[in-house]
């Protein structure tokens, strides 16, 4: 099983796909992130969700990178927004900085969510009640070993791969 595959499922309601995958260094993430970016289209959100440390980062560049942004991918954390270009615009926000839904709705989310690109959210979980309901909510967790992550994505009616 690639990437230490540990699931792919439906789950009962049938509008909503799961996809589990344990990866053991870096790049099995990126690799991970790069899989999703392929079912990928303007106007999709990603929501980041994991402690510090967990990779979110490190998929972000994966998505990046799988989507043709050739700028270096860094959390965007005290900038909390960056926009990159690639296959589409790539709004890369990272709301670390951001205390709950409340501060981060003078950010005006939603002009990102609807603005023709790729939208990554790190640290969504601060801002949940201001993602669009079509949003791609990527969970990752740390293992036992130290680059070894628990990534689970989960969206209502994920596209098939082309």
């Amino acid at each position: 099983m690639p990437m230490g595959m540990v699931a792919c499922m439906e789950t009962r309601d049938t509008s909503i796909s799961a996809i589990e995958r344990r990866t053991r260094a870096p790049d099995e993430t990126e690799r991970v992130a790069a899989a999703l970016a392929k079912r990928l289209a303007p106007g999709d959100v990603v929501a980041l969700i994991g402690e510090l440390g967990a990779g979110k980062t490190v998929f972000a560049r994966g998505l990046a990178r799988a989507l043709g942004v050739r700028d270096p991918i860094h959390s965007p954390t005290f900038m909390l927004i960056h926009e990159h270009l690639g296959k589409w615009p790539f709004y890369h926000i990272d709301l670390y900085r951001v205390a709950d839904a409340v501060e981060a709705e003078s950010l005006n989310l939603e002009d990102y969510f609807d603005g023709g690109g790729v939208t990554i959210v790190e640290w969504a979980d601060r801002a949940e009640s201001l993602l669009p309901p079509r949003t791609i909510r990527v969970e990752l967790n740390g293992g036992v070993q130290p680059n070894e992550r628990f990534i689970r994505i989960v969206h209502p009616a994920l596209r098939k791969s082309p």
